[in-house]
């Protein structure tokens, strides 16, 4: 059912072994109880969580993906075709072309780190140290930078540590999770901290590797590393028919979790040992992270005439089409709108209006008027649009 490796190379560059998956893995028994903490959306907890996760659940964490170029074929990668394998750069949902744009969606968001992710990040590794460098120099030393990684090469770790970054997550390919000891990710992460970076570990949970993963969480244990996140797998548009190849399934039909996730962090988790260990939900990404950024985002660029909702959606009420400025000075002067409850969006030639407003003085315009909900995001992406009378 699982038969082809989950990770596979696209190249040889890396020098790392990968493997095949080892047999199913049966249930894991402890003789003991450990306390896991339950927490948002489904995700569990042993231990304190790092700094770059709890920044993330507050929403203060900017998404750096600094390329989609990565030397691996993973199956369960989610990353959209409109990333995957080119050499782009986005800040959270913004296309970036200028470093001003990466500076520019992190004080939108008041962001108090960055996680930098790909693709691998170390494939363009003096981009990458340049952005660390941009982000401390504009923020100052205390933002915090996290950065995933499936690269174990020295040199690039010591440009790593040479930039500044905080926080180094190793993303060790599922074949070498029984046998970390003495692979290329024992010596890096070693560097790593004798760099003074702290290092720990992010994989996917797959169902059927829990034994391989209690391995991977006992050598990390060993080795004194700060933490394991492991992320629940999930589907994606990108990779659900490869997914469902490898016989995946949807753990519900509200949910893009792998079934089976759950009850594998659970046994993962009651493994009686001293590492914080972190279990992450699609749930919590979606619900909670995203969310949490999304609202922080709305409260943070909301102009007058903005309604931020709950969800951190924004409402406004819109006018659309040509001689907007004189659609402008008549609602000022006839209906005596505020000035400060309107203004004009050039570039999407429509003018926006407190949408209470508009809906009192819609009738009496003789043009086509909305409300519209969008989020607060670079895209802008439009959620609903409802005429109004």
């Amino acid at each position: 059912m699982f038969g082809a490796p989950p990770c596979v190379f696209r190249g040889a560059a890396h020098g790392i072994p990968v493997g095949r998956p080892e047999p199913l893995s049966p249930p894991l028994q402890w003789s003991r109880p450990v306390r896991v903490a339950e927490r948002p959306c489904g995700s569990l907890a042993r231990g304190p969580l790092s700094l770059g996760c709890r920044q993330c659940g507050e929403g203060a964490k900017m998404v750096l993906f600094v390329t989609g170029l990565c030397g691996f074929h993973c199956v369960y990668c989610p990353v959209s075709d409109e990333r995957m394998y080119r050499d782009v750069v986005f800040a959270d949902e913004k296309r970036v072309e200028r470093d001003e744009d990466v500076l520019e969606e992190a004080r939108a968001i008041r962001a108090k780190g960055a996680g930098i992710t790909g693709g691998d990040p170390l494939d363009v590794v003096d981009r990458t140290c340049h952005y660390i460098r941009l982000l401390k120099q504009e923020f100052g030393p205390g933002f915090h930078t996290h950065l995933y990684t499936m690269t174990a090469d020295p040199e690039k770790i010591r440009k790593l540590a040479d930039a500044g970054l905080d926080e180094l997550r190793f993303h060790i390919p599922p074949g070498l999770w029984r046998r970390a000891a003495g692979s290329p990710y024992e010596a890096a992460s070693r560097l790593a901290r004798g760099l003074g970076i702290t290092v720990g570990l992010e994989v996917p949970l797959l169902p059927e590797r829990r034994a391989d993963l209690l391995r991977l969480l006992e050598w990390a244990e060993s080795e004194g590393l700060a933490f394991v996140n492991l992320n629940e797998l999930e589907f994606s548009d990108a990779n659900y028919a490869r997914m469902r190849r490898q016989g995946y399934e949807n753990k519900h039909e509200l949910s893009h979790g792998v079934q089976g996730s759950d009850d594998a962090a659970l046994e993962i988790l009651a493994y009686p040992g001293r590492i914080p260990v972190h279990y992450c939900t699609s749930q919590y990404k979606d619900a909670w992270q995203l969310r949490a950024r999304i609202r922080r985002r709305a409260e943070n660029i909301a102009r007058p005439w903005d309604v931020v909702t709950e969800d951190g959606t924004l409402v406004k009420g819109v006018i659309e089409g040509d001689g907007l400025d004189a659609v402008m000075r008549e609602l000022s002067t006839t209906h005596g709108v505020p000035v400060d409850l309107m203004g004009l969006d050039a570039p999407r030639r429509r003018l926006e209006v407190a949408p209470w407003i508009l809906e009192a003085v819609a009738p009496r315009l003789g043009r086509a008027a909305f409300i519209v909900e969008e989020y607060p995001t670079a895209d802008a992406l439009e959620v609903e649009r409802t005429p109004l009378p």
